[in-house]
Order: structure tokens, then C-alpha cells, then sequence
């Protein structure tokens, strides 16, 4: 995988396919691979696919230290330049999309058309600080307790009791065997502190905001709210939990899809 350096930061990427460029941000705990693999060899075949791996994720290597909306975005766009990408279609899921957000309004005349799925613009109310301290802890203290609240409330119940106990059992082993623990602990800390609504409202290029209806770990309230911020966004709804990308991937592909074919 290739790397480009940032800030003392090591950044990993990648990039497959060929077509107008898609960059594709991650969420908490996630990584270009976890988040994203399983859609690339779709879209792939329409868009040239850059997907980089921000501090405390997949095979980046950082200094350490607080995260911010900036550095992150600073590391994503480090990693399109090494692409050799000017322009570009932006996704950004989770904290991937408050990144994004940053990313969009610092280089308006880059990002052609922006995709935030199950995003928010802050964490400053009571569920949400309860949420992310509590995988703050955990990811500290313990992680498989942490990667089975997940997987509670990071899908829709009907999606988790349909994939069996045994699939249940995997997921949660592969995610603590996967995940870099203590850096899920400093991204949770940025996932209770960013506050991207003046970015928001900055954003210059047509928008889609996708909510999920049974999202409890980012209620579709925040997707609205992001709606009210950026100016002319559109909002879409997916019927699933928080992680859209897994449970929902052929509804979301259509959504993002036919939104980067519509040309506004």
C-alpha cells in the first residue's frame, strides 16, 4: 500500500479503479478496507477509488496526539495529491463525514459533489457525550465489551439477529483482533469534541446527506441538522443502523450512485 508522508504522519492509501476520481473517508474505528473494500470492485468500474487511512486507522502510522477535523482532513488531502487527483467526488461516513465537511470547505473549488452518510456537525449533547465517552473507556479498559455494544447498536436489531449467533460471535473477534484500540480511544475523543458547523456552512458544491432511521449510535436528527447547514444539501433516508456501508450497501450505493450520475 502506498504512503505519503504529512506532518510526521505516514499516511496509507489507496487507489483502484479508473473514471472521475471518488475519495472515500472513514469512519471511528474503521479503516479504507473495513469500511469501504467490500463496495470498491463495484465502483470501481466507474471511478478512479481513493480511499486513505487517517491517523489511528488501518496501515497509517502517526506520531501520536489529539486528532482534529483539520489534521485529519489535511492527511486525507496529502493523500489525494499523492494520487495525482485535482478534483473529486467526496463520501465521508461517520466521523469520516464531519472530515469531509473540513475537507470541503477548505478546498471548495476541489470537491465537485459531497456524499455524508450517518454524519453529525457536533457532539455536544448529552447521548452523544454519553455515547463516544463510553467507547472512549472501553476501547481502554475493554475492548470486546466495546465491539459487542457495536455491534448492538451499530446495526438495526433485525439485522443483527438475522446474521446468527455464531456470525455474530466472528464479527466481534475479528473486530478486537482488527482494531488499534488505543487509537479508537483518541478518535472517540475527537468524536466528542468537533464542532463543523461553520465548515458546514461554507460548503460551496452540491451535497446529499443520507440518515438511518435506526441509527443509535448517530441519530438521523444530526443528518438533518447538517441538511439545515449547508446551503442547497439534499437529504435521503436509509432504513438501517449506523453502519449503513455493511447492513445497506447495495441501497447506499444507489443513493450515492445516482447522485454522482445526476450532474448537480
Amino acid at each position: 500500500m502506498p504512503t505519503v508522508e504529512h506532518n510526521g504522519t505516514q499516511v496509507a492509501y489507496q487507489v483502484d479503479g479508473s473514471g472521475p476520481a471518488l475519495v472515500m473517508i472513514h469512519g471511528t474505528g474503521g479503516s479504507a478496507e473495513l469500511n469501504f473494500g467490500h463496495l470498491v470492485p463495484r465502483l470501481a468500474a466507474r471511478f478512479t477509488v481513493v480511499r486513505p487511512d487517517y491517523s489511528g486507522a488501518g496501515e497509517t502510522v502517526d506520531p501520536g496526539g489529539d486528532l482534529t477535523t483539520e489534521r485529519l482532513a489535511g492527511e486525507v488531502i496529502a493523500a489525494v495529491d499523492a494520487a495525482g487527483v485535482e478534483t473529486f467526488d467526496l463520501v465521508g461516513f461517520s466521523l469520516g463525514a464531519a472530515v469531509a465537511i473540513e475537507l470541503a470547505a477548505r478546498h471548495p473549488q476541489r470537491v465537485r459533489r459531497l456524499v455524508l452518510l450517518a454524519g453529525f456537525a457536533r457532539s455536544d449533547d448529552a447521548r452523544m457525550q454519553l455515547e463516544f465517552g463510553l467507547w472512549h473507556d472501553l476501547a481502554l479498559s475493554d475492548p470486546e465489551t466495546l465491539a459487542r455494544w457495536q455491534m448492538m447498536t451499530g446495526f438495526s436489531p433485525d439485522f443483527v439477529s438475522g446474521l446468527g449467533s455464531a456470525a455474530v460471535e466472528e464479527a466481534i473477534a475479528d473486530n478486537v483482533a482488527l482494531r488499534r484500540w488505543p487509537d479508537v480511544a483518541r478518535q472517540a475523543d475527537l468524536d466528542r469534541t468537533l464542532d463543523v458547523r461553520d465548515a458546514a456552512r461554507r460548503i460551496i458544491c452540491p451535497t446529499l446527506v443520507i440518515g438511518c432511521r435506526l441509527d443509535h449510535i448517530v441519530p438521523p436528527a444530526h443528518s438533518r441538522e447538517l441538511v439545515e447547514l449547508i446551503p442547497g444539501a439534499r437529504y435521503a433516508e436509509l432504513e438501517s443502523g449506523h453502519i449503513a456501508v455493511i447492513e445497506q450497501p447495495d441501497a447506499f450505493l444507489d443513493l450515492l450512485t445516482g447522485f454522482l450520475g445526476s450532474g448537480s
